[in-house]
């Protein structure tokens, strides 16, 4: 067992969470023109990355355990490293979204030593992405510098390495949302393929970070998705996560 130090940093306020685009649109316009190189992961539902096709039908999680451990002490530590093409305002963004987790839950991200067998590693490499859960060994989780640098996009990622997936593709969404395949790109409609998720015991929540925006995926600018049964409700606009998120995250890792 080791000892780390670790230095506490100020949460800071939900009111100081950037105001910016909301997840969807910022996804969506970075990760729109990404071309798959070798040995780059294959991407689905816009953000999550997969290494192979036969992956798309299946949660990976559903397969093996994705958790990240448990310390003796109550506390999921999760070694992270930040490559040093960040500039400081960019990394402080990132490291204010890793710290932002541990106001609220169990869940301690602590940079990666010598040691460590399984880490995050962020990386600015083409688009935003992660990928599902804890996957072994170095972990790339994606946030472009042309793009990707939001409180809310680091959390999303973050909340996907955890092992969370997007709120609309919850197992009881037909509940909560109404799906118009006819209106998505031609070719992504696997993006709003239902998962067997594990709901937490918590409602449908059309405020999470993990929630797109109602046109995502739109061939022609007309909604993808709408609420139901208030169709004005509004739609993937969270700055940050919401309570539901936190809920959820602290009934998976028992905090």
């Amino acid at each position: 067992m080791f000892a780390w130090t670790f230095v506490v940093l100020l949460v800071v306020p939900s009111s100081w969470a950037e105001r910016g685009p909301s997840v969807s649109e910022v996804l969506e316009k970075a990760n729109a023109n990404i071309v798959h190189r070798v040995g780059q992961p294959i991407l689905i539902e816009g953000d999550i990355a997969i290494d192979t096709d036969a992956e798309r039908n299946a949660d990976p999680c559903t397969s093996y355990g994705c958790m990240w451990g448990k310390w003796s002490d109550g506390f999921v530590y999760i070694p992270y490293y930040i490559a040093n093409h960040y500039s400081d305002r960019e990394r402080s963004i990132i490291i204010r979204g890793l710290e932002s987790f541990s106001s609220v839950s169990c869940i301690r991200f602590r940079p990666t030593i010598s040691t460590d067998t399984d880490w995050l590693s962020i990386e600015s490499q083409d688009g935003c992405w992660s990928y599902v859960g804890r996957r072994g060994g170095k972990q790339v989780l994606s946030l472009d510098r042309n793009g990707c640098i939001y409180h809310n996009t680091v959390q999303h990622e973050l909340l996907h390495a955890l092992g969370f997936n997007h709120e609309q593709t919850r197992s009881d969404r037909d509940n909560y949302i109404r799906v118009l395949l006819e209106n998505v790109i031609s070719g992504m409609e696997h993006n709003f393929r239902k998962i067997n998720t594990l709901n937490q015991g918590t409602p449908y929540d059309y405020g999470s970070v993990m929630q797109y925006f109602r046109t995502a995926f739109s061939k022609n600018g007309q909604p993808t998705m709408i609420p139901i049964p208030d169709p004005n409700v509004e739609l993937g606009n969270a700055p940050e996560m919401s309570s539901n998120d936190i809920k959820r995250l602290n009934t998976l890792y028992k905090c």
